[in-house]
């Protein structure tokens, strides 16, 4: 269940990266959360706490278009719900 939720907030992760929409510098810390999340040195608890940290500086990024917000509220809840 851990494994699919991960699997799941990286395939959005992965489309929010890959939308050229994105400011440069958001998507970059999309991609610093998508390493972290997949990381296999770290524990799960450090690695959702590294991504809830990035995913908190982007959703607070002025420029940020609302539905990525939205997205990343909802990545922000399943990682929280981990």
């Amino acid at each position: 269940m851990l494994e699919e939720k991960t699997k799941e907030v990286v395939e959005v992760l992965l489309q929010i990266e890959q939308d050229l929409t994105i400011p440069k510098n958001v998507r970059e810390k999309v991609k610093n959360t998508i390493i972290a999340l997949q990381s296999k040195e770290k524990d799960v608890a450090v690695k959702i706490n590294e991504s809830l940290q990035e995913l908190d500086d982007v959703a607070n990024y002025p420029n940020l278009p609302p539905y990525t917000r939205a997205q990343i509220w909802q990545i922000v809840s399943l990682l929280e719900s981990i």
